[in-house]
């Protein structure tokens, strides 16, 4: 029986590649850098997403991946590298000025709410979750929220959900909790660390692997397309009335 869901935030309920492209645009007009092309926006994604792997095999500290993709990716394009940690920090801000939702993202927190206890769990940096959170409404629907940064460890690590573990309703068993994210590497390697059933929400299709210089299996119980298939997950286990 599934009594509570946590919830990825990026690229689960929250469309991230919209809100990037967005804050990375927005940043270059306020610091006067020119246009940035969509094609611009795809080399840095690249760069961003080996960084968090870097971070998610515990290589590197945060603080490096927030500032190293930005030092990347202006030395990539020709712009001044000294220039990158300043427009990290207004880039945190801009990604909670709008909230772009997957599909069903919001349909279905709203449609679980009363009915399991839902969370979210990320490793986001404070700043732009909680600004994210606010912007989409996401701090009101959910019951609690836990940001990496706040908890001082990220996902897949176990101590992050042994964190949240203790600070969730009491008398929750961890085979009552599922989680529900994008990443093999943080959430279903993650869930898999904690104990916990796993949801990997794979609206594209891709393959079941993991990147370059990780190795193992991902335990995987459920696999969805679109995020409204939790609510036939939770029907199976009889776990609440919808």
């Amino acid at each position: 029986m599934i009594k509570a869901i946590l919830w990825d935030i990026d690229n689960t309920l929250l469309d991230f590649k919209k809100a990037e492209s967005y804050a990375i645009k927005k940043c270059f007009e306020i610091f006067g850098l020119g246009e940035c092309t969509d094609e611009m926006i795809v080399q840095y994604s690249e760069i961003n997403k080996g960084y968090w792997e870097r971070l998610e095999r515990g290589e590197i500290a945060k603080k490096r991946v927030l500032e190293g993709r930005f030092e990347d990716f202006f030395a990539l394009m020709g712009l001044p590298v000294e220039k990158a940690a300043a427009f990290n920090e207004e880039y945190q801000m801009r990604l909670g000025d709008k909230a772009f939702f997957c599909d069903g993202g919001a349909e279905i927190v709203k449609k679980l709410k009363g009915k399991v206890t839902q969370y979210a769990v990320t490793n986001g940096t404070l700043t732009a979750q909680s600004r994210k959170l606010a912007s989409s409404g996401l701090d009101k629907l959910l019951d609690g929220v836990f940001i990496s940064d706040v908890i001082g460890v990220e996902k897949p690590n176990v101590g992050f959900f042994e964190y949240v573990f203790g600070n969730v309703d009491e008398g929750l068993k961890k085979e009552e909790i599922m989680i529900v994210g994008d990443s093999l590497t943080s959430d279903m390697l993650g869930g898999n660390n904690a104990g916990i059933l796993c949801c990997w929400y794979n609206p594209d299709g891709k393959v079941k692997a993991l990147p370059d210089g990780m190795c193992g299996e991902v335990r995987i119980d459920f696999e969805i397309r679109d995020l409204r298939e939790v609510e036939g997950i939770l029907k199976l286990g009889q776990s609440i009335k919808i």
